[in-house]
């Protein structure tokens, strides 16, 4: 029921409306009295909010609705309205057709597997404790959540340049990035800036081929720098002073260099390139690789050595603030790296880069092919990793296959010192999924 963000998938499929009244029920039911519940901007938002708030009120929980708000502001926001709990409702980078649910903890963090089971046992059983009239509980207005993320941000970024950024939101409340730089003194053009519950500027999904418009925008103006939301905003990516899009990966060696210090890690996914590593070096930092998903990542980021965490997909975590990942604190401090060390075109030309291959293979049950293939590289390779998928380790590269936690789908991603070994690479793990899904899941043997 719950992947790698929560519960995802298509309306009236996967989520309903009676799926998110008894997530609220379930939430009640477990002891949480006092939910906040927000959502993005799609137009099946009003409707699961709604059913939500029903659910904890039926069963004798507070719900404070916090209206329309970026994922990391409703995270952000738990305590402060003394919350015990939150459930932001949203696909996050899915299509329009999709919706979701995501829950959060009094310390920002997402719901810890454990939280979740929880959860998800009383939705399977209808665990649920609905009450009598005189107890129900109440739904109330959360106070202005954006104005308290935005001074946040303000109180702890520090630029020495006035400079000139573009911002994608995205059609979402990413557009709460614009006015946070601009309170820093910043010139900002904004992009897909109006609230959009169809999504309809860009796929809400910021990559290179989605922020084409973006790119040429920042090309065509003086800007510094640009940078693009999901319909959510946890996510970042961003667009160099000339118009380039800069790779997650990168981005990751760039503020883990920046962030770490000699002796602490930084936290990233199986998935992270070798560049991050080399980069973590050189300030003598290392990584320390987790599952796919930002609370993975997160729960590795409460060790005291962990200062800094994300992932190449634009979710960035630094744990001084928050545990959720945060697209507005990002771009705020990718503004103060540039204000510091320079364009970031030259900052991103420092990372010594490996050539990386990705895909993502359509499939009926991502659960057989992966057993098929997990059985296969473990016969064929001596340094497997099956905490997630299962990542191979050989001499000069490495290569994973996993699957989607919110899609029906299988990634394969590979990456080598040469462009030819990662083109092998990814070409036999891609054999060995594709092979699995013709057999129907049966393993398929190395040659």
């Amino acid at each position: 029921m719950f992947g790698t963000s929560g519960i995802r998938g298509e309306v009236g499929q996967k989520v309903t409306a009676q799926l998110a009244f008894d997530v609220g029920r379930a939430l009640a039911s477990e002891g949480y009295e006092r939910v906040v519940v927000g959502r993005d901007a799609r137009e099946s938002g009003p409707l699961f909010a709604d059913a939500v708030s029903a659910g904890v009120r039926d069963c004798g929980g507070d719900a404070v609705r916090a209206g329309v708000v970026a994922t990391p502001t409703l995270a952000r926001s738990v305590w402060r309205v003394d919350g015990d709990a939150g459930v932001m409702v949203t696909a996050s980078h899915n299509p329009p057709k999709d919706n979701g649910l995501k829950l959060w903890d009094v310390t920002s963090q997402a719901f810890d597997e454990s939280k979740q089971a929880a959860i998800a046992d009383r939705l399977r059983n209808d665990k649920f404790e609905p009450q009598g009239s005189q107890q129900l509980g109440a739904e109330i207005s959360a106070p202005d959540l954006d104005e308290n993320h935005r001074s946040a941000l303000c109180e702890t970024t520090d630029l020495d340049d006035d400079l000139s950024v573009v911002v994608d939101a995205g059609n979402g409340p990413g557009i709460l990035t614009a006015d946070v730089l601009r309170d820093l003194g910043c010139s900002v053009t904004t992009v897909n800036g109006e609230r959009d519950g169809r999504l309809s500027g860009r796929p809400s999904e910021p990559t290179a081929d989605h922020c084409s418009d973006l790119c040429a925008i920042v090309a065509g103006t003086d800007a510094d720098f640009g940078v693009a939301h999901d319909g959510d905003a946890d996510r970042m990516m961003a667009v160099t002073d000339e118009g380039e899009f800069v790779s997650g990966d990168v981005l990751l060696a760039l503020f883990g260099r920046r962030y770490a210090e000699e002796g602490t890690q930084v936290a990233a996914p199986l998935n992270t390139s070798l560049a991050v590593d080399d980069a973590l070096a050189s300030v003598g930092a290392s990584l320390t690789r987790t599952k796919v998903g930002d609370g993975f990542v997160a729960d590795r980021l409460r060790d005291e050595n962990v200062v800094f965490g994300g992932e190449p997909s634009g979710a960035w975590i630094w744990p001084d603030e928050t545990l959720c990942p945060d697209g507005p604190l990002a771009a705020c401090r990718l503004a103060q790296l540039v204000s510091e060390r320079g364009p970031l075109s030259e900052l991103v030309e420092t990372v010594e880069t490996y050539p990386t291959k990705r895909t993502s293979i359509p499939t009926d049950d991502k659960r057989a092919q992966m057993e098929a293939v997990v059985e296969s590289l473990t016969d064929e390779y001596d340094e497997v990793d099956t905490r997630d998928g299962v990542r191979v380790g050989v001499d000069d590269g490495w290569f994973l296959v996993r699957a989607s936690g919110t899609q029906p789908l299988v990634r394969v991603t590979a990456e080598a010192e040469t462009d030819d070994r990662a083109t092998q690479l990814f070409d036999r793990a891609v054999e060995l999924v594709e092979n699995a899904r013709a057999d129907g899941g049966r393993a398929v043997r190395g040659q």
